[in-house]
């Protein structure tokens, strides 16, 4: 079984799949996509990204100043995307199960109330 992706992972591919992105812009995507669950440092993405693009995940896709401050830019790369729709389907399958055990309590439930 392959090793399940963490979440700040997940959420930087996340935020890749849309198009290139600027590590500023990461930061902001993600904290937006998971409802603030996750709020990466500076250092914390840098060290992310530098991990995602050594794994093949992502690569640089250049870099710009932009009012004095270098913005170096990531895009996903296809390694990337099959990483991010395999824990896709993997939460989906999770969620899926959780749904079913949930709802098969509650109709035990509701059959016991009717008792």
């Amino acid at each position: 079984m392959a090793q399940r992706m963490t979440e700040p992972t997940f959420w930087i591919l996340t935020s890749l799949a849309e198009g290139r992105r600027h590590g500023y812009a990461i930061l902001r995507d993600v904290e937006r996509m998971s409802q603030g669950a996750v709020a990466l440092r500076v250092t914390t993405l840098y060290a992310a990204l530098e991990r995602i693009v050594r794994e093949g995940l992502a690569v640089e896709d250049g870099e710009e100043v932009v009012d004095g401050r270098a913005r170096r830019y990531y895009v996903l790369s296809d390694a990337g995307v099959d990483a991010l729709e395999l824990e896709s389907a993997a939460l989906e399958a999770r969620a899926t199960a959780a749904r079913a055990r949930l709802a098969a309590r509650g109709a035990r439930t509701a059959g016991e109330a009717l008792a």
